[in-house]
């Protein structure tokens, strides 16, 4: 009798080691997942996705996900060209295209990149001025976005993109800033102002040449404005009538009673 329990305890204990092995040794990956595999230690292939068979205890896996991250990076101090304290933060989007250098070349890649994106932040920004950082954040996420590109192909790690969140600037810095805006408006419309009377002079200079090569032109001119006379709310217009619009016979009566 002892010896069929010790029999059945072992046949047991067969039972559940097998179902152990069956357990370590079958693995399913996602679509998005991708496995490392790694034999006495030493890399052998990246398997996934779907059903993968290893050998139990011989074989190691490392699983890694080829999804985009979105990493925040923190607030960072940066002192600009022009010598302006900002406060700066951004976010980055990057992804895993190579599992093996992933996990082979970098201890912990989601951190490597993050120090890495901090840095970068501080010594680009750092290179430009505060106009430049207000009003041109397309070209510095370019710059960021290919140097982290750049930096990270050795851990196989692509950086889709970076976009820069927040400037915060100094209350005081504020209000400097909305000073030199208004300053510059009124510089602005000074300048389309004078460029507007230049334009005129311009116009008039040549309007009394024109008018001096015709005297009929002048004549006309003088009759139009009659015209702008006659519209306001007067009862009574006088006005002097010049000798050259007067009939012939009429110029010489006129001409003829100066004289006497």
């Amino acid at each position: 009798m002892p010896i069929e329990i010790f029999s059945s305890i072992i046949q047991l204990a067969a039972v559940v080691l097998v179902i152990l092995a069956l357990y370590s040794a079958v693995y399913i990956f996602r679509e998005y997942e991708r496995g490392v595999v790694f034999t006495l230690g030493r890399f052998t292939r990246v398997c996934g996705p779907g059903f993968v068979l290893l050998i139990p205890f011989v074989q190691q896996v490392v699983r890694t996900d080829l999804r985009v991250v979105v990493e925040d990076v923190p607030s960072q101090d940066v002192i600009s060209r022009d010598n302006v304290s900002v406060k700066v933060n951004a976010v980055i989007y990057y992804r895993i295209v190579d599992p093996q250098r992933a996990i082979i070349n970098v201890a912990d890649f989601a951190v490597a990149v993050s120090q890495l994106a901090q840095t970068t932040l501080r010594s680009v920004l750092g290179k430009h001025e505060l106009d430049e950082m207000l009003a041109e954040r397309d070209k510095l996420n370019a710059d960021i976005q290919e140097i982290l590109d750049r930096q990270t192909d050795a851990w196989g790690v692509k950086v889709a993109n970076v976009e820069i969140k927040h400037v915060d600037i100094d209350e005081s810095m504020v209000r400097a800033i909305a000073k030199q805006a208004e300053a510059e408006r009124l510089r602005r419309a000074r300048v389309i102002n004078s460029e507007g009377e230049e334009q005129a002079a311009v116009r008039l200079v040549e309007a009394g040449r024109m008018l001096a090569a015709q005297p009929n032109a002048m004549q006309l001119r003088y009759f139009n404005a009659l015209t702008d006379i006659a519209h306001d709310k007067t009862t009574t217009i006088v006005f002097p009538l010049p000798i050259d619009l007067l009939p012939a016979g009429l110029k010489a009566a006129a001409g003829g009673g100066a004289k006497g």
